[in-house]
């Protein structure tokens, strides 16, 4: 949906009036002088009667206006309302889609490629596989039901993730068969968006290594300068034999909208060396 720029208030009733009236007392300015007293006066009620009209018309017309601002501007109110629930619906889609059920297909490819033919490791691949498949039904519901029911209000579609909650992100990429190394410093007291923001970077991040690099090395580095965060998220490049698995291709223009609510940045470098994903954004709530 093309959303169409904030409409702007502008009226020119008022204008048109301060003309009209500048105009009529130009005239008795002018011709004053050779005037007689009760055609001066005649000519001072036509004034009066016609400023009284003028402003009335000028108040009428500014009222429209105003009226038709206030409707453009609630329109213009809805549309941006919509497109973010849409937007906010997308991400949480996107996560679902890659970040659970892409994540079972790595995790296939990851039991596949590694020769994963043991009874015990079959078996744990599979575990893997189901625990991520109940997981990614239970949200897909959780989704569906809020938006089927038209009395639940606005709001998240998923429990707000913090800081706290990167140890299982992690922990989930490694079940995908990446090997994660971190170095999380203290990043000390951090808006509660931020906190989302770099939950969803490391997410996002490791799970473009799982799905383009495979079962390979990835570190995690969190930095903190004065207000500004910082999150390298560095892997090792893909392992031999690996086949790419291509996502939707949204998720890193994702982490850039976010970043924009946190005049932040993001950089990604492909090396030699792998693949490194870095972004910087404030810890105050924008």
């Amino acid at each position: 949906m093309a959303i169409t720029k904030r409409p702007v208030w502008s009226s020119r009733a008022w204008s048109a009036a301060s003309c009209v009236l500048a105009a009529l007392l130009l005239v008795v300015l002018a011709f004053g002088s050779n005037l007689s007293g009760t055609t001066v006066i005649v000519v001072l009620v036509a004034i009066a009667l016609t400023a009284s009209g003028v402003t009335g018309w000028a108040l009428l017309r500014t009222r429209r206006q105003r009226r038709e601002f206030e409707e453009q501007l609630a329109s213009w109110a809805g549309e941006r309302a919509v497109q973010a629930e849409r937007l906010r619906i997308a991400r949480d889609l996107h996560d679902l889609a890659s970040h659970g059920l892409g994540l079972m297909t790595v995790r296939a490819a990851t039991a596949n490629l590694t020769g994963e033919h043991e009874d015990a490791e079959r078996r744990q691949a599979l575990t893997d596989i189901e625990r991520t498949g109940r997981e990614a039904t239970a949200e897909l519901r959780q989704l569906l039901t809020v938006l089927r029911d038209a009395e639940t209000p606005p709001g998240p579609l998923r429990p707000a993730e913090s800081l706290d909650d990167l140890p299982e992100i992690i922990a989930g990429a490694e079940l995908a068969g990446l090997t994660v190394h971190t170095d999380l410093g203290d990043l000390g007291a951090v808006a509660a968006s931020a906190q989302l923001t770099v939950c969803a970077i490391v997410r996002e991040a490791l799970a473009n290594s799982a799905r383009h690099a495979g079962p390979t090395t990835a570190s995690v580095t969190l930095r903190r300068a004065g207000d500004l965060i910082r999150v390298s998220v560095h892997d090792n490049g893909p392992v031999a034999g690996w086949h790419p698995q291509p996502g939707a291709g949204h998720g890193l223009t994702g982490l850039r909208e976010r970043l924009a609510a946190h005049r932040g940045t993001l950089t990604t470098d492909a090396r030699d060396d792998g693949f490194r994903v870095l972004a910087e954004l404030s810890g105050r709530t924008p």
